[in-house]
């Protein structure tokens, strides 16, 4: 039986903490390293990594002429993002200069509370019914001057593995995004990178429940030798029959990219026959980009093959999406 509220497609939340580095830094900033109660909220209880709204309107307002100020001024959201991206609090501080940031006891009220951070469950609790698994890609970035960590994937990674170590956790059902209820049902699933993890636990399931349905993945990463994660469970998974079609796109083992939505259109006959059966589709990774190159993809290979223009492929998507035969979980 499953547990409940577990299955895959459902989001493990993790309660993080945050680093002590940056928890130190920013006491350091203000002189405050021996202020115990402020160490525990910035370490247990404030968002630290990325700057809330809150804190950046103080910060406009005590410095009106400077740079993060100019930006504002420009009224463009994809701007803020694009200036803000990379930098976490301490560096907003410290860009505003000592003469226009807040003390710490105003600044403390200005941070968003700490939240959890939400994994698509990699497993099955048909074939693993006394754990959870996670597939997580640490976050690390920046120079000798500052290294830059993301909150939960190093925490989960560098902070959690002591004898006696308890981690927050909670599970974020999602009833949207799960293996079609019939066993029979193809199954198209599009997720480079750790968008693979859902898919994972899809097809364990799959194999769990003995579901005759053809399986197809697409996945895709940078390099074969260093990011084609659960290649050998993926091999094992097409000599046992589970996984029917696996194609593999890795961006950067040739001169010329290679991406998952390459391979979509290079199968372009073979995939809509799929959707023809009663496929359905299933994407998980990146919004900002991947998501939407998928799916003029897939909007590409439908008008191709039907062969009656782009508002015909428009609303074949749009029935999909109607039947719950396209889904995505993106972020």
């Amino acid at each position: 039986m499953q547990r409940v509220g577990d299955r895959p497609g459902d989001a493990l939340a993790v309660v993080p903490l945050n680093d002590e580095r940056l928890v130190g830094a920013l006491l350091e900033h203000f002189g405050a390293s021996t202020d115990e109660e402020a160490a525990r909220l910035l370490r247990r209880e404030r968002e630290i990594r990325t700057p809330s709204k809150e804190l950046i309107a103080d910060l406009v307002e005590r410095a009106p002429s400077g740079e993060l100020a100019a930006v504002v001024a420009q009224g463009s959201r994809s701007d803020l993002d694009s200036w803000l991206w990379g930098r976490d609090v301490l560096d907003l501080l410290r860009d505003a200069g000592p003469t226009a940031t807040p003390g710490l006891a105003e600044l403390l009220p200005l941070l968003r509370p700490l939240q959890a951070r939400q994994y698509s469950i990699s497993s099955s609790p048909l074939a693993h019914p006394d754990r959870v698994h996670l597939t997580v890609a640490s976050v690390r970035y920046g120079s000798r001057d500052r290294r830059y960590e993301g909150v939960a994937s190093t925490y989960l990674a560098d902070r959690t593995d002591g004898e006696g170590t308890t981690v927050g956790v909670y599970v974020q059902p999602n009833a949207s995004f799960g293996v079609p209820a019939d066993d029979d049902a193809p199954m198209v699933m599009i997720g480079p990178g750790t968008g693979i993890a859902p898919f994972r636990g899809f097809l364990h399931e799959r194999a769990a429940r003995g579901a005759s349905g053809r399986n197809w993945l697409f996945f895709g990463d940078r390099h074969r030798e260093t990011d084609f994660v659960y290649e050998d469970e993926l091999s094992e998974l097409r000599t046992r029959g589970v996984l029917t079609e696996l194609d593999l796109a890795f961006s950067r083992d040739q001169a010329e990219k290679v991406y998952v939505q390459t391979r979509m259109r290079e199968r372009s006959r073979e995939l809509y026959g799929w959707l023809e059966d009663g496929a359905h589709v299933y994407v998980c990774g990146d919004a900002s980009r991947m998501a939407k190159d998928v799916e003029a993809a897939l909007l590409g290979v439908v008008a191709e093959q039907r062969g009656r223009g782009d508002d015909d492929a428009a609303e074949y998507l749009a029935d999909l999406r109607r039947a719950k035969r396209y889904v995505r979980d993106v972020y």
